[in-house]
């Protein structure tokens, strides 16, 4: 509906449709909704769709893509934002995080209604022109990975560069990096982000749910009838290193490793994505937690955590030894910021009073076995997707298991 009121045609493109379909249209707009169940992460198996190069092709001639939500998260792991060079990642979506006074008051799903406020030039974008540098509009979020995240010399680069086109405000027009105003803890309140040329924009709140948010789409149509030059350029800013590092175990730490014991569609998502791109391995991905502790009896302290149930559901997933395999690499994935194990320490300390809990750690464990080739090669082959962590986001350490 608000690709009408803004007087444009929508066509409906389905990830499998011919590549003309694309070539015949004027302008893109990549729709939310969980692109395969956001397994792994948001939107990164949808990132490597072979429709997606396309996609690039045509941005770079000019043409506006407009990715919302799910779309924007797409927009951003394969690195059409914020757009360094050879397409290398400058911005992660990850997890919300809802502070207040330094407290974590929430993480994951949240939706609401939240002020937006233009905070670029409007000709520097294809999606602002119908407003002024500091107006908002009022309009709802529904995400569970939302929360903008990057280096502070990525950021600092976009703001001098005009990249960062929306961001939370409150009801004045005020940004205070706190919830409410800001709803999923995102860096700068960012709530949008262009590529350097600003015809490719990522924006996680929905304007297309509100006829509050025609302007963005109304402006997305006149760039088109305008088709003013763009200067196509990549943001020439180092990335940051995806170097892995080896995992070693800190003294007083307990370790906790959960598998499914039902299916785990999530590694069969990412083992088919790779298949798809005629990377010959198998994954197997467990969950890994990491409690520091002090003054307990380690066993005593771990059978505790176990009935407590706040680590893993017995109904569904089991403890157990990762063990080593020929030619195998397993890779412990950590989140740079990890909320979830803040949430769970606050979780064992003040609910089941287990106080001598000093920190936990949460990560994801993937085993990757190549099937056939050499297995650095294969290994190297799977890191280049960026399927299994966002070094803007993530930690990678190779995980021994002896």
């Amino acid at each position: 509906m608000a690709v009408r009121r803004a007087g444009m045609e929508p066509v409906e493109v389905l990830w499998n449709d011919p590549v003309d379909k694309i070539h015949a249209c004027d302008g893109y707009i990549i729709v939310g909704g969980f692109s395969y169940e956001d397994r792994s992460r948001a939107g990164v198996i949808a990132s490597l769709e072979p429709i997606m190069s396309p996609l690039q092709a045509e941005a770079e001639t000019g043409k506006p893509v407009l990715g919302i939500c799910n779309g924007a998260q797409i927009l951003v792991e394969i690195g059409m934002v914020p757009g360094l060079e050879n397409n290398r990642p400058g911005l992660a979506l990850t997890d919300n995080r809802r502070i207040k006074d330094d407290h974590v008051l929430g993480t994951g799903y949240y939706n609401t209604w939240i002020n937006l406020q233009l905070s670029i030039p409007p000709e520097k974008s294809a999606f602002g022109r119908h407003l002024k540098l500091g107006d908002w509009i009022n309009v709802p979020i529904a995400h569970a990975e939302g929360r903008f995240v990057t280096s502070d010399e990525i950021l600092r680069a976009m703001i001098d560069n005009d990249q960062t086109a929306f961001r939370y405000c409150d009801s004045q027009g005020n940004i205070i990096n706190e919830f409410p105003v800001n709803p999923n803890g995102s860096r700068y309140n960012l709530a949008a982000v262009c590529n350097p040329a600003g015809n490719v924009m990522s924006i996680m709140p929905h304007p297309e749910r509100t006829p509050k948010g025609d302007a963005i789409f109304s402006s997305m149509r006149d760039y088109i009838d305008a088709r003013p030059h763009i200067n196509y350029r990549p943001l020439k800013m180092p990335g940051i290193s995806s170097e892995i590092q080896d995992f070693k175990k800190p003294a007083k730490t307990l370790e906790l490793t959960v598998e499914l014991i039902i299916s785990d569609n999530t590694a069969s998502s990412v083992h088919n994505a790779l298949v798809h791109r005629d990377i010959p391995v198998q994954v197997r991905r467990r969950i890994h937690w990491e409690i520091h502790y002090e003054n307990a009896d380690p066993d005593q302290l771990l059978e505790q955590i176990k009935d407590s149930g706040e680590l893993f559901n017995s109904n569904k997933e089991r403890v157990v030894i990762v063990e080593s395999a020929t030619d195998a690499t397993t890779l412990l994935i950590r989140n740079r910021d990890d909320v979830l194990g803040q949430q769970k320490l606050e979780a064992l300390t003040k609910r089941f009073e287990l106080d001598s809990i000093t920190g936990i750690q949460f990560g994801v464990l993937w085993t990757v076995i190549p099937q056939k080739g050499d297995p650095e090669t294969v290994l190297q082959q799977v890191l280049d997707t960026h399927i299994l962590f966002n070094p803007i986001a993530h930690k990678c350490y190779h995980y021994d298991q002896k």
